[in-house]
C-alpha cells in the first residue's frame, strides 16, 4: 500500500466519515428539491456550483449527485409502456453497485479532482495544480467508450492553482457530451467570475438547530452535555460542531467570556494563566483551537453591534457581556477592523512557530486594549 492511499484525504473532516460514505443529508431539501427538478424536466445544466459556509454538507450534497446521476439511468422517451416515472428522491441503495464502487473510489465514471499528496514532503499539497486537472483528459479518454454518464467533482474549486482553475473553465466552456461538472466552493465570489457564471448555483444553508444535531448523531459523535452551547457556537455547521465537540473549544470559549467580563481591565494574572492552558501547558487544549475560539468570539461581537446579542447565548453572561462591548453598529465596523488584523497576526505567529502562550497573552492583551478604546473601563 502506498502513502498516497493511507494518506489524510483533503475533503474529509476528522471525526466524521468521508462525504462519499455519508448517505443522508440533513437540512439541504431546497437545494435537493432544485437538482431533481432541473433533472425531471430536462434542463438538467452541465455545470453546477454548490455554495455554502463550511461544514454545512456542500461535498455530501455533491457525492449525492453525483451518486444519483451514475445510477439513474437517463430519461426516454415515451415509449410502448408510457413515460418513465421520475424520480422523487436523491436517494440510491447504498448497495447498489455504483454506490458500491463510489464508496472504493473505483467508479469509473467519476472523477474526483482535489489536492493531491506530496511524495517528496509527505503531506498534502495546499492546492489543486495543473496536473491533477490534467488527468482530466485520461478519464475523459477511457470512460468515452462506454456510452454512460460521467460526473467530475471538483472539492474545492476555492482550492485550484490558477493553471488548474483555467484548465476547468475550458472544460466548463467545452464540457464533454453526457459529462455533468460539480464544484464545491466555501468562497464563490473567489471564483474566476467566467467559472461562476458557467455554473448554476446550488446553496446550502445553515443548518437548524434539530438538523444540526440530527445529522451529528448520525456521524455517531458523543455529544457534550452542553449541546445548547455546541448549537449556538457551530452556527448551523456540521464541521464545526465535530471540531467543537471533539477538542476542548467550549471549555476555551466558556474562559474567554470570563476572561473580558471585566474587559477593558481584566484580570493580567487570569489572562496569563488562560494564555498557559490555552497553549496546551496546563491542560488538553492548543494553540491553533483557542485561535479558532478567539476568532469566533470576535466575529460573534463584531455581529452583536448589527444584530443583537445573540440567541440562546452560547455561555451564561455572553449576551451582556457582547452588547456592553460592541453596542452599536459603529463599534461591530471597528471590532470587524480589528477581528481582520488580530487573526491575521495569530495565524502568522502560529506559522512562524512563535511560542503559543506568548502570542495567545498578547491577543488576549490586545483585544482587551481594543475595548479600552471603545469604552471606558467599569468602575
Amino acid at each position: 500500500m502506498s502513502a498516497e492511499d493511507t494518506a489524510p484525504e483533503p475533503d474529509r473532516h476528522e471525526g466524521a466519515p468521508h462525504p462519499r460514505d455519508t448517505v443522508r443529508l440533513f437540512g439541504q431539501e431546497a437545494a435537493e428539491a432544485a437538482f431533481l427538478d432541473a433533472f425531471n424536466s430536462g434542463r438538467l445544466h452541465h455545470a453546477w456550483l454548490v455554495t455554502g459556509p463550511r461544514g454545512v454538507g456542500k461535498a455530501t450534497l455533491a457525492w449525492r449527485l453525483a451518486r444519483f446521476l451514475l445510477a439513474t439511468p437517463p430519461q426516454q422517451d415515451d415509449g410502448l409502456f408510457g413515460a418513465p416515472e421520475q424520480p422523487t428522491s436523491l436517494d440510491i441503495d447504498p448497495e447498489h453497485p455504483v454506490a458500491r464502487r463510489m464508496r472504493a473510489l473505483s467508479e469509473p465514471g467519476l472523477f474526483l479532482l482535489r489536492r493531491p499528496w506530496d511524495d517528496r514532503t509527505k503531506r498534502l499539497k495546499k492546492e489543486i495544480t495543473v496536473d491533477e486537472a490534467r488527468r482530466l483528459k485520461g478519464f475523459f479518454a477511457m470512460s468515452a467508450a462506454d456510452g454512460g454518464r460521467r460526473v467530475v467533482i471538483v472539492d474545492s474549486a476555492d482550492e485550484l492553482n490558477p493553471s488548474a482553475a483555467n484548465a476547468v473553465l475550458k472544460l466548463l466552456e467545452e464540457p464533454p457530451a453526457r459529462t455533468t461538472l460539480i464544484l464545491v466552493s466555501h468562497q464563490p465570489s473567489g471564483l474566476l467570475p467566467t467559472i461562476r457564471s458557467r455554473c448554476r448555483i446550488l446553496r446550502c444553508r445553515p443548518l437548524a438547530p434539530q438538523d444540526l444535531l440530527t445529522a451529528l448523531a448520525a456521524t455517531g459523535t458523543d455529544l457534550p452535555e452542553q449541546t445548547d452551547a455546541l448549537v449556538a457556537l457551530a452556527d448551523g455547521s456540521v464541521g464545526e460542531a465535530l471540531a467543537l465537540a471533539g477538542g476542548e473549544g467550549l471549555t476555551v470559549y466558556s474562559a474567554l467570556i470570563r476572561l473580558f467580563a471585566t474587559a477593558p481591565r481584566i484580570d493580567r494574572a487570569a489572562a496569563i494563566s488562560f494564555a498557559e492552558a490555552a497553549a496546551g501547558r496546563m491542560g488538553d487544549g492548543t494553540a491553533e483551537q483557542a485561535a479558532r475560539m478567539i476568532d469566533l468570539f470576535l466575529t460573534r461581537l463584531a455581529r452583536t453591534g448589527v444584530l443583537g446579542p445573540a440567541t440562546p447565548e452560547a455561555v451564561p453572561g455572553e449576551a451582556a457581556l457582547m452588547a456592553r462591548l460592541c453596542p452599536d453598529p459603529g463599534s461591530a465596523r471597528q471590532w470587524a477592523a480589528h477581528s481582520q488584523a488580530i487573526g491575521d497576526r495569530v495565524r502568522h505567529g502560529l506559522g512562524v512557530n512563535l511560542d503559543p502562550a506568548a502570542l495567545l497573552l498578547d491577543t488576549v492583551l490586545k483585544i482587551n486594549a481594543c475595548a479600552g478604546e471603545l469604552l471606558p473601563a467599569p468602575a
